[in-house]
């Protein structure tokens, strides 16, 4: 486990001429909209890990989250600064999908990666990756969180979870699918399980308003079942944290939650440690991949490159699930053997995605038309 700590202790001890003077250092430009605990791991455990991986390099760590536009205004200045061959002051972004950028791709902005620029992609899981201009480097799915002090053998299969729903009302909740993602993506999941569990049905190209309701009435038939069981019979906390609040409080004994948030409180004490968490294994919940990007004009291109490397590493990738809780972007089997056996109840057999735009709206809205008709969509 990386450990900044230890790694300035032994530095400080280290001859003065072995070690590289500020004014030689050079300086990546790291762009990253992700939340406090991303920034916090960049620069308190992977900062140091890569100066000591890669003497005489350094970089320096901006945050775009809460900034109108985030990480998207960068990059328009970096598309500028391609266009009239100038300095675009930025190396690599953390967190970034290069399609939001319009024209960004077609005008060869973003650099192809694979295994011969970087090495250690040859290791990535290969149901991460979407696009050669995204770096799937750490993901997040979502999974059941249960109380093992209640429930000695959790659901491994939708149609088990739903029967101890039933069996056990008012114990099981999942969030509203407009206030959070732990939600969202159970509701999906029920779409996907009376659709025949093909998430391949749902493309951001095939919304059609008739033949999306027939599809996702599939759905809202499940739900509807449902819904008398559930907490409060219906009452559904609006996003990711009260759920784990019910949770955490005993209110309620399973529900779906992130991987990484509920790893987190895990780690830190704020659910009990008798909660363990599990995957279904007929058709796992969705899930998703941040994706670093790397502009093919970046102020200092090999350095950028050789810190891709470093996310991709073993160690950066091992560092990323026990430190925050995140999926690896690297195939588990790559990982130390404790590690995966440690964590081989949440290890997913796929990674379903369901698309944005037309398809969400109709699912948020169908949900408060069709299942939670006692709540009033906000």
């Amino acid at each position: 486990m990386l450990n900044r700590r230890a790694f300035l202790a032994a530095t400080a001890v280290l001859p003065l001429a072995g070690l590289a003077r500020a004014s030689d250092l050079k300086t990546l430009q790291v762009f990253i909209d992700g939340d406090t605990n991303i920034s916090d791991w960049w620069n308190n455990i992977l900062k140091p890990a890569f100066e000591k991986a890669h003497p005489g390099w350094s970089f320096n760590v901006t945050i775009t989250r809460g900034v109108a536009d985030g990480n998207l205004t960068i990059a328009q200045r970096v598309l500028a600064a391609k266009q009239s061959n100038t300095d675009p002051q930025a190396d690599y972004f953390e967190q970034f999908e290069p399609a939001d950028l319009a024209g960004s791709i077609e005008a060869g902005l973003w650099t192809e990666i694979t295994k011969d620029n970087v090495p250690n992609f040859a290791m990535v899981n290969p149901a991460a990756v979407e696009s050669p201009v995204k770096m799937p480097y750490r993901g997040s799915q979502v999974l059941i969180a249960y109380d093992s002090a209640k429930i000695a053998t959790p659901p491994k299969t939708f149609a088990d979870l739903v029967a101890w729903a039933k069996a056990n009302p008012g114990r099981f909740t999942y969030g509203r699918p407009d206030k959070g993602g732990s939600g969202s993506n159970f509701v999906i999941r029920a779409i996907h399980e009376g659709n025949g569990r093909d998430p391949s049905l749902f493309t951001v190209d095939n919304f059609e308003p008739a033949k999306a309701e027939e599809m996702l009435q599939k759905g809202w038939a499940i739900l509807k079942d449902l819904h008398p069981y559930t907490f409060g019979e219906g009452t559904y906390p609006a996003g990711n944290t009260p759920a784990l609040q019910l949770l955490a409080q005993g209110a309620v004994d399973m529900i779906p939650a992130w991987s990484d948030q509920a790893l987190q409180a895990l780690k830190q004490g704020v659910l009990p440690e008798t909660v363990k968490l599990v995957q279904l294994q007929d058709l796992a919940l969705c899930g998703g991949f941040s994706s670093s990007a790397i502009p093919v004009n970046a102020t200092s291109h090999e350095g950028a490159l050789a810190l891709a490397d470093f996310m991709m590493s073993v160690e950066t990738q091992t560092s990323c699930v026990r430190d925050i809780g995140g999926f690896p972007g690297i195939s588990w089997d790559h990982l130390p053997a404790d590690l995966k056996a440690e964590y081989i109840d949440v290890i997913p057999t796929s990674i379903p995605t369901f698309p944005s735009g037309a398809w969400q709206k109709a699912k948020n809205d169908g949900w408060y038309k069709n299942v939670a008709t006692n709540l009033k969509q906000e």
